[in-house]
């Protein structure tokens, strides 16, 4: 006896979706679909038509001036130093708050460690600070006249390393960029404490039978089994490298002169003090372009590997 074939679509469909219909799935995603839309697609091809323009943001009308202000934008040296400086924050946004959050995971991982809720808590406080909060913060630590820092330095004998921090064109880079450091360590951390719970102890047992010391285990057995958590530690930290504003807004504002100028406080400039929104524009829209072709780079690469211990 055949089934009706109402009936024999209706089974097929459940067993390739089962429980509620795929369409309901869909709908409960609008929202957030909308949201984004309305909040952030739209207004990123609205920066891409505005840096067609030549528009100082109040009046009514435009001038279409093409692809004038992306050639104006190569030849600008002030963009190429700002860009610089981005990459360089790569270092201290990046490279040294993972090499730090994979030894401070090691470290309270492999060993047991009394107060190990309290010491993480701690040390991801930084990663939860408004950036702004943490901008004043360390303007007043590294202040030359009354500043913790060099309030110490000149306590331990070392006057000469007390200096204007924020102030100095050699150092004000680098002091900025400490304070990077500083914040994205933790994230970095915990993300790695996380990922370090999926290797299984077998295989530090079996290294260990063969005589492999701790900093062999590290090497060939944590970092391998990494490879996931740092591909996404690397793509955020990065991009919040390359995207800074707030923290150099509320520390040097650029300065001294353009030692510490970066794309974002290049774009604020040029877009509310300069009235120039077309050339701002095309700024933020060069900038999403290397962040996004580098986070697809970075997750391409985390994907080929399965994140197993060599």
């Amino acid at each position: 006896m055949r089934l009706p074939g109402l009936l024999i679509s209706s089974m097929r469909r459940n067993r390739a979706y089962p429980g509620e219909h795929e369409w309901k799935g869909w709908l409960y995603l609008l929202p957030a679909f909308l949201v984004y839309f309305v909040f952030t697609f739209l207004p990123i091809l609205e920066t891409i038509r505005t840096s067609l323009f030549d528009w100082d943001g109040i009046s009514p009308t435009r001038q279409f001036v093409g692809l004038q202000n992306y050639t104006r934008l190569i030849a600008d040296s002030q963009f190429l130093t700002a860009f610089f400086h981005n990459l360089v924050f790569i270092i201290f946004y990046c490279i040294i708050p993972i090499l730090v959050g994979l030894l401070l995971a090691s470290l309270l991982t492999r060993r047991k460690i009394k107060g190990f809720t309290f010491f993480r808590t701690v040390l991801f406080i930084p990663q939860v600070i408004s950036m702004v909060v943490v901008g004043v913060v360390w303007r007043w630590i590294f202040n030359p006249t009354f500043g913790p820092l060099n309030v110490l330095l000149r306590t331990a004998g070392l006057q000469i390393w007390a200096k204007a921090w924020l102030g100095d064109f050699t150092w004000a880079l680098p002091a900025v960029g400490s304070i990077g450091t500083w914040v994205q360590y933790g994230f970095c951390m915990i993300l790695f404490l996380a990922g370090m719970q999926r290797i299984s102890e077998e295989y530090y047992e079996a290294s260990s039978l063969d005589g492999a010391n701790a900093f062999q285990q590290f090497i060939h057995i944590t970092i391998p089994g990494l490879r996931p958590e740092i591909g996404v530690a690397l793509i955020t930290t990065i991009i919040a490298a390359l995207r800074v504003f707030d923290l150099v807004f509320t520390t040097t504002r650029g300065g001294p002169g353009d030692s510490t100028l970066v794309t974002g406080f290049l774009i604020y400039r040029s877009a509310f003090l300069q009235k120039d929104m077309g050339y701002a524009s095309a700024i933020a829209t060069i900038l999403t372009v290397v962040i996004l072709a580098i986070s697809l780079l970075i997750r391409r690469f985390s994907s080929d590997s399965k994140g197993e211990p060599a």
